[in-house]
């Protein structure tokens, strides 16, 4: 009897162990590549599925998206500059049956491939064109890697330059660079304003030669905004000849009134006479007494 429960119990175990070896559960982001003694049988969809213990060997092949991080990489540029740059792939399985039996390990195949790929881009670029140009390097990044991987049933669907590490020495010379390209802007923003302020103020000369009364109307302007100032001193804006012929004609008239004013206030001189030592007398003239009768 006790003989019959071990027997029982062994033969309980061997079927639980067939049973979870012949089960296999595929599911919905993989697909099952099936080999019957080594040789392949076949490609099994999502559900579940029964095959022969150890005749039979179900390798599960994901088919979701992979994010790869490419480590750091030491490149110099086509223009002699040393950088480190680091990026990060993303790729997927499209043929299960390819990533099974024509590679060992795809994600350890696609990180070196991918890191001499970067080296191989970049190099081709100078650093100018590595700090603009990415989304022109990350293409030729991943048509490289394609022309591999698609025969291994895998597609890299994008990658991007994640870090461009710069030497200091480099980063210095760029800040220079880009004060003096910000300081010949500047000049150039000055000098055409320069233009067109001496373009506006010959067109407004010429437009006063025309209207000369455009003049005395920009002097009442200038009067009212320096009022808004509250300032209170006043300059008044002329023409220089005008002011010069109106000072002259206002000093002339100050001194011929001068002049007729002096005249008007000198006194009539008294009648002389020689005397004879030569000196001169006044001669008075003595009213005349009426004469008396006799």
């Amino acid at each position: 009897m006790t003989t019959w429960i071990i027997l029982a119990a062994v033969l309980l175990v061997v079927v639980m162990f067939v049973l979870s070896q012949s089960v296999h559960v595929v599911t919905q982001y993989e697909k099952g590549v099936l080999f019957r003694f080594g040789r392949l049988l076949g490609v099994k969809e999502p559900g579940l599925h029964l095959i022969i213990p150890i005749v039979d060997r179900l390798t599960k092949v994901s088919l979701r998206i992979v994010t790869m991080p490419i480590q750091s990489q030491g490149i110099i540029t086509r223009d002699n500059v040393s950088v480190d740059i680091s990026a990060v792939a993303y790729f997927r399985v499209i043929d299960a049956v390819k990533s099974v039996v024509a590679i060992e390990n795809v994600a350890a195949a696609i990180d070196q491939i991918a890191q001499t790929t970067l080296r191989r881009v970049v190099g081709r670029h100078t650093l100018d064109e590595a700090l603009s140009e990415t989304d022109v390097i990350n293409v030729h990044i991943r048509e490289f890697l394609d022309v591999s991987t698609l025969e291994w049933g895998v597609e890299v669907t994008l990658v991007e330059l994640k870090d461009i590490q710069l030497p200091d020495s480099m980063k210095r010379a760029m800040a220079r660079q880009a004060e003096a390209e910000r300081e010949k802007r500047a000049k150039i923003i000055a000098a055409e304003g320069e233009s067109m302020a001496a373009a506006a103020l010959g067109d407004a000369s010429d437009t006063m030669m025309a209207h000369p009364l455009a003049l005395q109307l920009r002097n009442l302007q200038t009067l009212v905004e320096l009022g808004v100032e509250k300032n209170t001193t006043v300059v008044f804006p002329a023409p220089m000849m005008s002011a010069i012929g109106e000072l002259k004609t206002f000093l002339e008239h100050e001194a011929t009134a001068a002049a007729a004013a002096a005249a008007q206030r000198t006194p009539v001189a008294p009648t002389s006479g020689l005397v004879g030592n030569g000196t001169s007398a006044s001669v008075a003239v003595a009213p005349t007494a009426p004469a008396r009768g006799g």
